[in-house]
């Protein structure tokens, strides 16, 4: 049982953003979508979610998204899309409330089990004291932790979240990483992008990397974020930081051709 994206590409008029990706995101694992900006990485989760046109194909237990009517597809996939933004004055509980819809009729109102869903996923994501605060009039990283909690709240079998510690501090951020690493290990497949190397090899159980829109690599952390790859796809160097058994991966400077581009 897997999510698997077979050869999918992704054109925008002339120009080419996905060429025959093709991955395969099983539960239990966390993976970690890296590469540089413009490197198609939205793009591909967006596909997934089935939200762009692609051609290929994305299966679910040999199922072609394609074919499954949305409720189906919301209740099968979690999204949590990049910034955050938040255009409704409704509460926070309200916002997360809305991951239970999948659930619903579209007439009826939340139950009990729903209720108890939302709070759940209030305190899983670290925003049940924002619960009742109006979610426009939260910080970034506040509402990131709350967009958070409203995908959990789906109780989806596969999360994808595009760039969900980008707007955290460093304590929600290893929060973040450390919860992703749990729900992926309690049984869910995880696909998160991330440009943090450091966390993405700390926790990550894979990684996948796209540069130009092909994917480049994909394997365990620090076998697959090879030097060689380093410099080639993100222009730098980095240095192995090891605590106890547990070792990660540190951007450390740029390499030689990227140094001359920036003078």
């Amino acid at each position: 049982m897997a999510l698997v994206a077979e050869n999918i590409t992704v054109r925008a008029g002339s120009r080419l953003i996905l060429d025959g990706v093709s991955l395969k995101l099983a539960p239990g694992e966390l993976v970690f979508l890296l590469g540089p900006n413009g490197a198609g990485k939205t793009t591909l989760l967006r596909t997934l979610a089935g939200l762009i046109p692609a051609s290929g194909r994305v299966l679910w237990k040999d199922s072609d998204l394609a074919t499954m009517k949305p409720r189906e597809r919301s209740r099968l996939m979690a999204y949590i899309p990049q910034g955050h933004v938040a255009h409704w004055p409704i509460t926070a509980r309200e916002v997360v409330a809305i991951g239970r819809f999948p659930h619903a009729s579209s007439l009826s109102r939340l139950s009990p089990a729903d209720a108890d869903a939302v709070e759940r996923a209030l305190i899983a994501a670290d925003a049940q004291h924002l619960a009742d605060r109006i979610v426009t009039e939260l910080s970034g990283g506040e509402r990131a932790r709350v967009m958070l909690a409203r995908a959990l709240a789906v109780e989806a079998p596969v999360l994808l979240a595009d760039e969900p510690i980008a707007a955290l501090d460093p304590e929600h951020q290893i929060g973040m990483a450390q919860l992703m690493r749990q729900l992926a290990h309690e049984g869910r497949a995880v696909l998160a992008v991330v440009h943090d190397l450091t966390l993405a090899s700390r926790f990550g159980d894979r990684v996948v990397v796209l540069n130009g829109g092909r994917l480049v690599a994909d394997g365990e952390p620090l076998r697959t974020l090879t030097p060689d790859l380093l410099q080639q796809v993100f222009g730098i160097k980095a240095e192995i930081l090891a605590s106890g058994s547990s070792k990660a991966l540190v951007p450390w400077s740029l390499s030689s051709d990227a140094a001359d581009r920036f003078g």
